[in-house]
């Protein structure tokens, strides 16, 4: 997505940027997804970064605590397992910085079939699963 370099096209983009996040924040909220499978592609597809970028952007995005209020509303709603989501997090940790090292070398027609394979796959498995 091109938009102007003037003043107007900056506030343009950034809105644009503000209503993906919200965008992406509801269907994290109500699906629990976001990052790989909403913002991901929306930036590859509308903004135009590569595949690294798009990947390495939505990275950066979740080191703040983005989804601290939908968590918490999950929490007090007895839907949270917090020894599991501790645990988990924390091989989550490590295992993001061995994966963000192993794929840089990976060209980027590569990783976005890489990405939409395992994409198709998720879905394929949540549509004819039990």
């Amino acid at each position: 997505m091109q938009l102007g370099q003037g003043k107007g096209g900056i506030v343009l983009i950034t809105i644009t940027y503000i209503v993906l996040g919200l965008i992406a924040g509801v269907f994290s909220g109500f699906l629990g997804i976001g990052g790989g499978s909403i913002i991901i592609p929306v930036l590859v597809y509308l903004y135009g970064l590569t595949q690294h970028e798009a990947q390495g952007t939505t990275l950066a995005l979740m080191v703040l605590p983005i989804g601290l209020l939908a968590a918490l509303r999950y929490y007090y709603s007895g839907n949270v397992n917090i020894p599991m989501a501790v645990f988990i997090s924390i091989g989550f940790f490590v295992g993001g910085f061995i994966g963000a090292i192993i794929v840089q070398p990976v060209p980027d027609y590569l990783l976005k079939k890489i990405f939409g394979i395992f994409l198709l796959l998720i879905a394929f498995r949540m549509i004819i699963g039990k």
